[in-house]
Order: C-alpha cells, then sequence, then structure tokens
C-alpha cells in the first residue's frame, strides 16, 4: 500500500523512459475517445426513422424544397444520403439508388474518421507494457552479472528497480488498452448503427419515390 500511496508522479517515473510513450498513447487516445463522442452523441443527434418519414411526407404533398430543406437541416449522417435521394427525384430508380450511394462514400468514413488510430492504439500499449516487462528484467540479470563478477552479493534491493519497472510498465500499458477497447467497440457500435439507417432509409426511400412515381403516371 505505500508505494499506491505515493505520488503519481513518482510511480511515474518508477515506470522507466517507456511510459512516456504508454502516456502519448493515452494521450492521443482520450482525445480522439472525446472527439468521437462529442461527434457521434451531440453532433449527430436526431431519429432517421422520423427524419425519413418527415422527407416522405413532404414528397407525398409534392413539396420537394421542403423535403430538401428538413435534410439540410438535420443533424444526422442519412439526412445527407437522404437530401442526394430526393435531389435526383426525377432520375430513374438506379441513378437514385447510385446518389445516395455516392452520398454514403463520404459520409462512412466521416464516422469511422480516427477509429483505426484508437484500434491501433488498444494494440500496441500492451505491447509497449511488454516490452517494459522484457526491459525491466534486463536490468535485474545486468545487475546480478555486475554484482557477481564483483563477488559482492545480490540484495533484494537491488533487483528492485528492473522488477518495478517491468510491473508498473505493464499495469500502465494494459490499463491503457482496456479503455481504448472499451471505447473503440463502443463508437463501432454506433458507427454500425449509423450505416445501418443509411442503408435502411435509403432503401426506404427508393422503394417509396418508385411506388409514387409509377402511382402518379397511372
Amino acid at each position: 500500500m505505500g508505494f499506491w500511496n505515493s505520488s503519481a508522479w513518482k510511480i511515474f517515473l518508477a515506470g522507466g523512459p517507456l511510459m512516456w510513450l504508454i502516456l502519448s498513447c493515452s494521450i492521443v487516445a482520450l482525445a480522439i475517445i472525446g472527439e468521437k463522442f462529442w461527434q457521434l452523441n451531440i453532433q449527430f443527434k436526431g431519429n432517421a426513422r422520423e427524419l425519413l418519414n418527415s422527407v416522405v411526407d413532404q414528397i407525398k404533398h409534392n413539396k420537394i424544397k421542403a423535403a430538401i430543406g428538413i435534410c439540410t437541416n438535420a443533424r444526422i449522417p442519412v439526412a445527407n444520403i437522404l437530401r442526394a435521394g430526393v435531389l435526383n427525384l426525377e432520375s430513374s430508380r438506379d441513378e437514385i439508388k447510385e446518389s445516395m450511394e455516392d452520398a454514403s462514400l463520404y459520409e462512412i468514413p466521416r464516422l469511422e474518421n480516427h477509429l483505426s488510430i484508437l484500434a491501433t492504439i488498444g494494440h500496441i500499449s500492451p505491447l509497449l507494457g511488454l516490452l517494459g516487462t522484457v526491459t525491466g528484467m534486463v536490468k535485474c540479470f545486468h545487475t546480478i552479472q555486475i554484482k557477481a563478477t564483483s563477488i559482492n552479493p545480490v540484495n533484494p534491493g537491488d533487483l528492485a528497480g528492473g522488477i518495478w519497472e517491468a510491473l508498473i510498465t505493464t499495469v500502465f500499458g494494459l490499463s491503457v488498452a482496456i479503455v481504448t477497447f472499451l471505447a473503440y467497440n463502443y463508437f463501432v457500435s454506433r458507427v454500425n448503427s449509423h450505416v445501418l439507417d443509411m442503408e435502411r432509409s435509403a432503401t426506404e426511400l427508393t422503394n417509396f419515390v418508385t411506388q409514387y412515381k409509377e402511382s402518379r403516371r397511372k
């Protein structure tokens, strides 16, 4: 308990130089987590089903500009997909579908932005901790070798620094990895939910427009 009651700075320094790399990873991860949380939970806010129903209702009443305006003012990625479809309302079914697919090529990468970096940090953080474990044990064996060649007895204090480095880097590396992986999986599920909304809404709008145009011809 005495060690863990020490200051955070002393604990950090006891982990050796690799702690700086782990700290850098944690800072980048926290920045991305904050940015993605704001984007997916605050910036992108709205209900895809309600938006689709509003757009369809405007199209039924032949209020195309109003439908475009609803999509423009909405704050969810699917809005731009629907907007592309409405703008090409008079085109063929395939052209409407293609226009919405083209819009998704911009929206999906925007949703997935920085997630690959988060995944990379989740993978390398425990490896950095493992590397710290190895370097710490190397220090211990180096101390043993020096003591042995000088015919001096090895005491626990001689090995404590290397052992602490080995353990602390492992603890911090795993801690960063666990938090990062939890955040990454959460964001992936949120992104997948948005992508599913895009696909479902695009399909339903395409089917509705096709049926609507056929009914007008009769």
